[in-house]
């Protein structure tokens, strides 16, 4: 028998029930460089400790408020387990969080991952997790610990799911949105890159209704398959929201995730303000014009279910949308102006113009 105390022996009650203890240890192995790729001011020790570590003193916070978030990336983890490909999705988690902590103002600085899956394959876990950590990179966080279960009998054997953990500070002025948000405001928005990690449940429900492979080529879009559309990882906005964010030249941000327009953008809104945002202002990209076509959707569900090819709002003074605007093209993000606040007539919060444009 090996010396090697990691080494199973196959009649161990453990093993026999299907849980490959090695195969554990094999990947704290293999991702512990990427870990190490995306440490950061701040960053202390390694993975493989009960706990990570992270000194925020050392980022020169001085009277921090933290700001945590936790998400997944939905349905969309089912497209990339039928296509075997997992090389983007961490990205998408990672984004899913951290553009919810930057919306407050917060920079990200550290993040934890979930993967938890039927039977632990060791190369699929590891190109999630490298894919997690090129997402830590864009945001400028520290990937600095995690979770690998393996569960038989709860999960199929090729099955995995992935959730994260994001946490991050922000001084306590800073603090978004700031309660100056008013009529005559300028709302700006970031193109996004496609459905980013929202509405995938409907999306793959209008594919098995037209008897669709993610091999095929898109029907809106020839030059590429279903598949490389559908896993086009979401966008991480962190850079040009916090360099808006420490310029002073945003009130509000929102992420446009679940829920839409309609949902996220009142979120940052007082209830006594709406936004109205004029849809002809940026192009509707070609998926969701397809997608409302074939699943009949109107304009408001459209706005309601997906993102309509704006991934992130931000809410500027009349007389600082200009400079918001450069900020963001300067950050590698050029913004369309999408709308303006005003005061709230009925209950809703987000008012839609120019709807016809629209597949109906």
């Amino acid at each position: 028998m090996s010396s090697n105390p990691a080494t199973q022996d196959p009649a161990d009650p453990y093993t026999r029930a299907g849980v490959n203890i090695e195969a554990g240890n094999a990947l704290v192995r293999a991702i512990a460089p990427l870990a190490r790729s995306t440490r950061r001011t701040g960053s202390l020790g390694g993975i493989g400790g009960f706990g990570g570590l992270f000194d925020l003193k050392a980022t020169g916070y001085h009277d921090p408020i933290l700001v945590a978030a936790t998400d997944g990336v939905g349905t969309k983890l089912r497209v990339a387990i039928d296509t075997g490909r997992p090389d983007s999705i961490g990205i998408d988690v990672v984004a899913m969080n951290v553009n919810d902590l930057v919306v407050q103002g917060a920079e990200p600085l550290l993040f934890l991952d979930y993967f938890a899956t039927g039977k632990l394959d060791v190369e699929v876990a590891r190109r999630v997790v490298a894919s997690v950590a090129e997402g830590c990179l864009q945001a400028g966080c520290a990937l600095v610990g995690g979770e690998t279960a393996e569960m038989p009998g709860l999960y199929a054997d090729n099955d995995y799911d992935l959730a994260g953990f994001a946490l991050g500070a922000v001084e306590r002025e800073n603090v978004l949105p700031l309660p100056t948000v008013a009529v005559g405001d300028i709302v700006l928005g970031l193109p996004s890159a496609g459905a980013h990690s929202t509405g995938f449940s409907l999306i793959r429900r209008i594919l098995a209704d037209k008897g669709l492979r993610y091999d095929d080529p898109a029907p809106f879009e020839s030059s590429r398959s279903l598949a490389d559309v559908l896993l086009t990882p979401t966008l991480i906005y962190v850079k040009p929201a916090l360099a808006a964010a420490r310029a002073g030249l945003v009130k509000a941000m929102a992420h446009i995730t679940g829920g839409g327009f309609l949902d996220n953008i009142p979120r940052v809104v007082p209830d006594h303000l709406s936004v109205r945002l004029d849809v002809r202002a940026w192009p509707l990209p070609p998926l969701f014009g397809w997608l409302a076509h074939e699943a009949n959707l109107s304009a408001l569900a459209l706005a309601k279910t997906f993102n309509a090819g704006i991934g992130f709002v931000l809410i500027a003074a009349p007389d600082q949308a200009d400079a918001l605007g450069v900020a963001l093209e300067s950050a590698g993000f050029p913004a369309y102006v999408i709308g303006r606040v005003e005061s709230r007539v009925g209950p809703d919060g987000v008012v839609l113009e120019g709807t016809e444009s629209w597949p109906h």
